[in-house]
């Protein structure tokens, strides 16, 4: 890795919410749901020259996978940008639209008789992913939250057990109620994550990929969840809430065989 710093301003999207106090905001989340791995944000750049201007940024020297990417960020607390071309192949550059998604990409050849039975197979695994639409972004950058270098980041992104998952849900649904609903793509996973977030802008839950935890050193008990910003402190609010009723991580066991009554008319 090389280290590119100055001191020219991040690009900030027109009308994007610049000013979260990122400090409280993740000490906030702490309280509420133990997070242990860095909470991080992603951000994508029309230029690669935007991305180089953000501060203490840091550049690949060698070719990885965007899941590797992404860790270097949540697991080693770095900043990293990246183009298109520090990326291993086709499939990385696909969901972010940094490079691909041509007819050869969307064939799924490259996947026939190794994580499908037939190239039709491949081709709707090809056809069912969310990615970013190519060519508007040349570049990408991940950084920890608390760094606040995004200025603000496109997408959050927070990997949590199951446990702690379901409850930023329910502080998700707390007010203005919505049934949410994700799919999986099985491989290439993060284009139900990320992929997703910012291609739709929707809340997106992941079970991170075989390339996930191989690469990116993703835990075996770890889910992954994009969100915006503004989503995450709705998340963070609700949470806060439930907790207040005594709903709050971590979930204490109330006894397979212990009469329940009590412990429903506290909470249901």
């Amino acid at each position: 890795m090389t280290d590119t710093s100055n001191d020219q301003a991040v690009h900030i999207r027109k009308g994007a919410p610049g000013d979260l106090d990122w400090p409280t905001t993740l000490a906030r989340l702490d309280k509420v749901l133990r997070i242990r791995t860095t909470p991080i944000g992603m951000k994508m750049f029309e230029t690669a020259a935007e991305m180089e201007a953000v501060p203490k940024i840091r550049r690949p020297k060698d070719i990885h996978t965007a899941d590797q990417i992404v860790s270097m960020a949540s697991r080693l607390n770095w900043t990293v940008g990246i183009t298109g071309a520090d990326l291993v192949g086709a499939q990385c550059q696909a969901v972010l639209g940094l490079g691909a998604q041509d007819d050869e990409w969307y064939s799924g050849k490259h996947m026939a008789g190794v994580w499908f039975e037939t190239i039709e197979d491949s081709a709707a695994h090809q056809a069912a992913m969310h990615v970013v639409p190519i060519g508007k972004y040349e570049a990408m950058a991940v950084s920890p939250l608390s760094t606040g270098r995004l200025d603000p980041p496109d997408i959050c992104m927070v990997y949590a057990t199951p446990g702690q998952m379901i409850l930023l849900i329910n502080g998700l649904q707390w007010s203005g109620y919505k049934k949410l609903e994700w799919g999986c793509v099985g491989e290439s996973s993060c284009a139900d994550s990320w992929g997703r977030a910012l291609s739709t802008g929707e809340p997106s839950l992941s079970i991170p990929c075989y390339a996930e935890r191989r690469y990116g050193g993703v835990q075996d008990d770890e889910m992954l969840m994009a969100l915006q910003p503004h989503q995450l402190v709705q998340a963070i609010d609700g949470m806060e809430a439930l907790s207040r009723n005594g709903l709050r991580y971590p979930i204490p066991p109330y006894g397979i065989q212990t009469d329940a009554r009590a412990g429903l008319g506290a909470s249901y």
